[in-house]
């Protein structure tokens, strides 16, 4: 059996068709020191069901399990889980590729824990732990709470070893070219080398990532201006195998306009270094105002938990004058920063005029903003963490629905970001098996799916986890299928 990629779904269905008996070989594009794809970068979160702390701390690694009594952790029923995921996505989500993500995703997240993958509480993503009232309770978000130790570094490493140690094989620097059909049935892969290329013949299980390395393929199907946008992760998900197989007759399917993409320093680089993995994102605007050069708002900073807004924030700031935005804390919130933002270089000031002035945008536009939108604030208890109502309505601007404070207490710190691209959403068309379908909807033979290549799931938004919850689910599901589509 072929697994094209060597991500967190490639290695999944790897690790899934050993268990059952098949001789696997996984291809990976990039060189070993560079493996891991796009869940390299990863934070490592997985949102699956569970019903509370109980159900969640056998998981834990034991060092992650001192937190369990200082923390609140709601149960995550699958019907909450499927909520989420249907506010986010606005209900377009193939039902039964949801049934399966949800119904899975818990054991699969235990199976991942005998393969050896360590799981812990994700208490220090958004805040500083240090920081926190001992008095105070932290409110764990139900959906986010749990990644795997060392976030996508660590997940990589625990997944890699798990291959070795099974003596599946991988090959690196070796990029699939070009699918080897008969038909709709798929017979193997070329793999494109310096030299030549090389055919071999199997089973077929692509999880290859989407297009979001491909600056062509963004304008093509994301829109003017996309090719420009920085990739947070590995800048090898150039769309290869994505095209191939639609050459080959498969079906497109999910949001071909979509994409996960978020809030990034505006200093990071033109794709993701693994020396930083994801610790340039930029997610504590919930407690900033997030204006363009105009010095105008744009969005409702607190219209959810981050985790159900981040990825869709970044579409927001691309659409503004210089595909830039500006987050701008006052004293009040500083301290609420999440550690990543140790990482960027803030620009300060003691007023609003000159902090204008250093960032360049307009300062009568910004003072203007800030004036209605402190007047529009009203009384109540601020609770950072969690959705608190303190909401503001500033007549011209996006209302802010949670966590709206004055900013009225300098000096000012500003972060600038721009938009990040994450992955793609449109992919292609699978069944809840992961087989891929052609474009009469029969099942191409001998040929699977899963991970970003993968469509049907993500629509307009994105909730924090469900990616890389998606990726292991199909992922083993795919190799299990493959494994019994051969015996049968």
């Amino acid at each position: 059996m072929i697994i094209v990629g060597a991500g967190n779904a490639a290695l999944t269905a790897a690790l899934a068709a050993h268990q059952q008996g098949a001789k696997v070989l996984v291809l990976e594009s990039s060189p070993k020191e560079l493996r891991g794809g796009n869940s390299r970068f990863s934070g490592g979160i997985f949102r699956f069901a569970h019903s509370g702390m109980d159900h969640v701390a056998p998981l834990l690694v034991d060092e992650a399990r001192h937190w369990t009594d200082k923390v609140e952790l709601d149960g995550y029923e699958p019907d909450r889980f499927r909520g989420d995921l249907d506010l986010v996505c606005e209900s377009r989500s193939d039902r039964d590729l949801l049934n399966q993500l949800i119904g899975r995703s818990y054991d699969t997240v235990a199976w991942m824990q005998k393969l050896g993958v360590r799981w812990e509480l994700v208490v220090d993503k958004l805040f500083d732990p240090s920081k926190f009232d001992p008095n105070e309770t932290y409110i764990l978000p139900a959906g986010g709470a749990v990644r795997a130790v060392n976030e996508g570094v660590g997940l990589m490493y625990d997944l890699f070893e798990a291959a070795e140690k099974a003596g599946i094989e991988i090959r690196y620097d070796s990029p699939a070219q070009e699918l080897l059909m008969d038909g709709s049935t798929c017979v193997g892969v070329k793999v494109r080398h310096l030299s030549g290329f090389e055919d071999i013949r199997g089973s077929v299980v692509l999880a290859s990532g989407g297009f979001e390395s491909n600056p062509a393929m963004r304008l093509q199907y994301l829109g003017t201006g996309w090719d420009l946008v920085k990739v947070r992760g590995t800048r090898f998900n150039m769309g290869t195998m994505l095209v191939q197989a639609l050459g080959a007759g498969a079906a497109p399917a999910g949001h071909w306009g979509g994409a996960h993409a978020s809030p990034l320093d505006a200093s990071a680089p033109t794709t993701g270094e693994l020396s930083l993995t994801d610790r340039l994102s930029r997610y504590s605007y919930p407690y900033s105002l997030l204006v363009n050069r105009r010095g105008e708002r744009f969005v409702d900073e607190g219209e959810d938990e981050v985790w159900l807004t981040y990825a869709k924030t970044g579409w927001a700031i691309r659409e503004q004058p210089s595909a830039a935005g500006y987050q701008i804390f006052d004293q009040k919130t500083i301290d609420l920063l999440e550690p990543r933002y140790a990482t960027g270089t803030p620009v300060e000031a003691s007023s609003l005029t000159d902090l204008a002035q250093k960032l360049g945008i307009s300062a009568e536009g910004l003072e203007r903003t800030v004036r209605q939108f402190n007047d529009a604030t009203r009384e109540g208890k601020f609770l950072p963490f969690e959705k608190d109502g303190l909401s503001a309505r500033p007549e011209g601007q996006p209302p802010k629905s949670n966590w709206a404070q004055p900013l009225d207490k300098p000096p000012y710190v500003c972060y600038p970001v721009v938009c990040g691209i994450t992955f793609t959403y449109g992919g292609l068309h699978i069944d809840a098996q992961s087989r891929v379908l052609d474009t009469e909807g029969r099942v191409m033979p001998n040929l699977y799916a899963t991970g970003e290549i993968a469509g049907g799931f993500f629509f307009h938004n994105y909730a924090a986890g469900s990616g890389l919850m998606r990726g292991a689910v199909f992922g083993k599901l795919s190799g299990e299928q493959a494994v019994a589509d051969l015996r049968s």
